[in-house]
């Protein structure tokens, strides 16, 4: 079993930055492929962003440019670092952990683990 848990939320203002970290449990971390998800209210969760063991990393083109993910192996974390926010990024953000080493995924049923999510509001 991973344990996933993602901090870092909070309100920030349009135009702002946020950085996000996810820590997840195991052994095994620098072989896990990582990645951040988001829910709105009444919407599906979308994805946000992925890394895999290489640090091989792929976004939506919404989102390219103003999201960068980032690992630390030795501490077990990944972090979203998201800039230029907007209202419209105002979400659950979620992490999904794929214990195993693959190419960087973007379909929320290739994670095995969850966090609990972390909530981002972005004001105008």
């Amino acid at each position: 079993q991973v344990q996933v848990v993602e901090s870092g939320g909070g309100v920030v203002q349009a135009g702002g930055s946020l950085r996000l970290s996810c820590t997840a449990s195991g052994r095994t971390f620098d072989d896990y492929t990582m990645g951040w998800f988001r829910r709105t209210p009444g919407k599906e969760r979308e994805f946000v962003a992925t890394i895999n063991w290489s640090g091989s990393a792929m976004y939506p083109g919404s989102l390219k440019g103003r999201f960068t993910i980032s690992r630390d192996d030795a501490k077990n974390t990944v972090f979203l670092r998201m800039d230029r926010l907007e209202p419209g990024d105002t979400a659950v953000y979620f992490c999904g952990a794929r214990p195993f080493r693959s190419d960087p995924l973007d379909r929320e049923r290739s994670y095995t683990y969850w966090g609990q999510g972390t909530q981002v509001t972005v004001s105008s």
